[in-house]
């Protein structure tokens, strides 16, 4: 299963939490939230930790030439839409990024948001279900109605968000099957800063489910 945790600051942090089985670490590259690395950041830290795991950008109504700008310079694996980009968008950027995986995010108020999202299977690598919150585009707490998404069988690997934690993980992946799960808010001890103990919590609980 795919592993993601998002919002990695610091390089000791995320060396620890993919040595811990981490596949994929994310970084946000949004302005508006706590855990934004301006690129003076990013480029350091995705530098020294793309040996370790695989690294995701998170982006949010960033131009196309300003996302490919920081993937050249960075040299992400990954980039994260997670604002409002539409189809012609994504076709765009996968024009720009051939060699690039893009995940599109969507944060789920209610059962049109997952027919609306089941669109973009043609034109990106995966998706990933988030929860709703006016004010914020994820890293809230908040968690998915799981039984409302137990009808979302995409034509492609989708990824579980939403207030997912060490204590709830199994709860959510007894009534869903998605290709992987991402964590933010629910392994920290506040934006940006992990809590170690619950990302090992997190791995020993998967690990004595999942094997």
């Amino acid at each position: 299963m795919r592993i993601k945790i998002c919002g990695i600051t610091t390089v000791e942090q995320g060396i620890a939490i993919a040595r811990m089985g981490a596949t994929d670490l994310g970084f946000i590259c949004v302005p508006s939230s706590p855990r934004y690395l301006n690129l003076t950041k990013l480029q350091p830290l995705v530098a020294a930790l793309g040996s370790e795991a695989n690294t995701v950008g998170v982006f949010a109504d960033f131009s196309v030439a300003t996302i490919a700008h920081v993937v050249a310079l960075t040299e992400l694996n990954t980039v994260q839409l997670h604002g409002s980009e539409s189809i012609e968008f994504c076709q765009e950027l996968r024009a720009a990024l051939p060699d690039t995986e893009i995940i599109k995010a969507w944060r789920v108020r209610n059962s049109s948001d997952l027919e609306s999202i089941a669109a973009y299977s043609k034109v990106v690598d995966s998706l990933l279900l988030d929860a709703y919150h006016p004010d914020a585009l994820g890293g809230t707490g908040q968690t998915l109605d799981w039984k409302q998404l137990s009808a979302f069988k995409p034509p492609i690997p989708w990824l579980l968000a939403g207030g997912l934690t060490a204590d709830n993980i199994w709860t959510a992946l007894s009534q869903l099957s998605p290709a992987g799960i991402d964590l933010s808010s629910g392994v920290e001890v506040s934006p940006g800063n992990k809590n170690l103990e619950l990302v090992d919590r997190l791995f020993t609980n998967l690990r004595s489910r999942l094997g």
